[in-house]
């Protein structure tokens, strides 16, 4: 079965970047557009307040989907470094699990990509982690790419 549409999370972390690359050399391999997604969450008036007085003009690199978007670039990189030709990006507020299930819903993804971070962490195990819960809501296959040294 070829895989016309791969979507993969990332935070901007180097593990998240190991799963982009691993997806992106799938989507190379089969044609597939790649999606790469990152969730984010919006600043508490405080926080955001604390930003402003502390970076002044650059504050704007805080705030809203702005490092999600830088995420998305650096994430894209990868991708294209990784075989990728066709590169989709969406940075979408909520949390992670729910935002990859909405986005996998809405490319009509074939296949959802995560890493394995928080799978063999206590809190992973005690909270929930993101490849645990995407495996569970997700209704499309799921591949989850080992990058981290945990567990191995």
């Amino acid at each position: 079965m070829g895989y016309r549409t791969v979507l993969v999370g990332t935070d901007g972390s180097a593990s998240s970047f190991r799963a982009v690359s691993a997806a992106a050399s799938l989507a190379g391999a089969t044609g597939a557009t790649l999606v790469l997604a990152c969730a984010y969450l919006p600043m508490r008036g405080n926080e955001r307040a604390a930003a402003a007085e502390r970076l002044g003009e650059l504050a704007y690199k805080v705030s809203g989907s702005t490092p999600a978007d830088d995420a998305l670039r650096a994430a894209r990189e990868h991708a294209v470094a990784g075989g990728a030709t066709d590169v989709v990006l969406s940075a979408e507020q909520g949390e992670a699990v729910d935002v990859l299930i909405a986005l996998a819903a809405r490319h009509r993804a074939d296949l959802l990509v995560v890493g394995n971070r928080g799978l063999n962490s206590l809190a992973g195990r005690l909270l929930g982690s993101v490849p645990s819960a995407v495996t569970h809501r997700a209704s499309c296959d799921v591949l989850i790419v080992h990058t981290t040294d945990g567990g191995r």
